[in-house]
C-alpha cells in the first residue's frame, strides 16, 4: 500500500473523457495517494462512475463542478481546495490515459528534492502521435521559450507536471485568462516570469484512436486561434518585463 502524502497531491481535471477516465484514475491510484478528480461539468455519465469509485476508495476524491468552465478553471478549483487542506504541490495529468501514471512517484520525488521548481514532463512520442500535433507544438514551444528568454521550458503544452500550489494560485489570481485550453502554456510562462525554475523530465505519451476509446476535445482551428491570442498577450507582458528578465538572466549566468 502507498503511504498517503500530506504535501503532494495528484490532480486530474476531467471533461467528457469517456471510459478511459476509469483506467486513468485506477492507474494513478496504483502509484499515488491521494488523487483528486475535478469533473468539469461532464455530461457523459463519468461523474457518476467516478463518484462510485470514490465511494470504495478512501484515497480518491471526486469534485463535481456544475458546468463546464475549462481545464484551467478546473485546475484552479482543485488548487484552492488543495491549499485549504495544506497541500503544497499538485501533479496534474489528463484524464484520457495519455500520460504515464508509473512516473507519478518519479515526478513527485523530484518535486520533493526541488520544491521551489516546477517539474515539467517532456513528451516522448511514439507512432500513435498525430504528426500535425507533434509539429504544431514546436511553434508553441518556440514562443514560450522566447517569452521567457529561454529559461528552460522543455515543452509548453504537455500537461503532466508538478506545480507549487502557492505560486500557481498567485499567478492565476493575477489574470482572468488561463482558464481554458490556454492553461498549460500560459502557466509555465507566467511561473517563469515569477522566478519558478523549470525542471524537465522525459515522459512517454500515448494517443488513442477513437476505436480504442480515445476522446479528444482538441479543435485545430479554434484552439490554435486561442493559442495565437494567448502568445500575443504574453508577448506584450514579455516586453514590459524584458529589463527585469535580462537582469535575472545575467545574474543566473554569473552564478553558474
Amino acid at each position: 500500500m502507498i503511504a498517503a502524502s500530506t504535501t503532494h497531491l495528484g490532480l486530474i481535471p476531467s471533461y467528457d473523457p469517456g471510459a478511459k477516465v476509469y483506467e486513468t484514475v485506477r492507474a494513478a491510484r496504483q502509484y499515488w495517494t491521494p488523487v483528486w478528480v475535478v469533473v468539469d461539468g461532464s455530461t457523459d455519465g463519468s461523474a457518476e462512475g467516478l463518484l462510485a469509485l470514490a465511494a470504495q476508495d478512501a484515497g480518491l476524491r471526486v469534485i463535481v463542478l456544475p458546468r463546464n468552465q475549462g481545464k484551467g478553471a478546473a485546475v484552479l478549483h482543485g488548487l484552492n481546495e488543495a491549499a485549504a487542506v495544506g497541500f503544497s504541490h499538485v501533479l496534474t495529468m489528463d484524464s484520457d490515459a495519455q500520460h504515464p501514471p508509473e512516473l507519478i512517484p518519479v515526478f513527485m520525488a523530484e518535486s520533493s528534492r526541488q520544491p521551489a521548481a516546477m517539474i515539467l514532463g517532456v513528451p516522448v512520442f511514439d507512432a500513435s502521435a498525430p504528426s500535425l500535433r507533434v509539429k504544431g507544438r514546436r511553434v508553441s514551444n518556440w514562443w514560450a521559450n522566447l517569452e521567457t528568454l529561454w529559461a528552460g521550458i522543455g515543452d509548453s503544452l504537455f500537461g503532466f507536471r508538478v506545480y507549487p500550489v502557492d505560486a500557481l494560485r498567485s499567478v492565476m489570481r493575477d489574470t482572468r485568462w488561463m482558464r481554458r485550453f490556454d492553461f498549460d502554456p500560459e502557466a509555465v510562462v507566467r511561473l517563469c516570469w515569477r522566478g519558478v525554475r523549470p525542471v524537465n523530465l522525459p515522459a512517454p505519451v500515448r494517443y488513442y484512436r477513437a476505436e480504442e476509446g480515445g476522446v479528444s476535445h482538441f479543435r485545430y482551428l479554434r484552439d490554435n486561434v486561442l493559442l495565437t491570442w494567448m502568445y500575443a498577450r504574453l508577448f506584450a507582458g514579455f516586453v514590459l518585463r524584458l529589463p527585469a528578465l535580462l537582469v535575472r538572466r545575467a545574474r543566473t549566468g554569473l552564478s553558474r
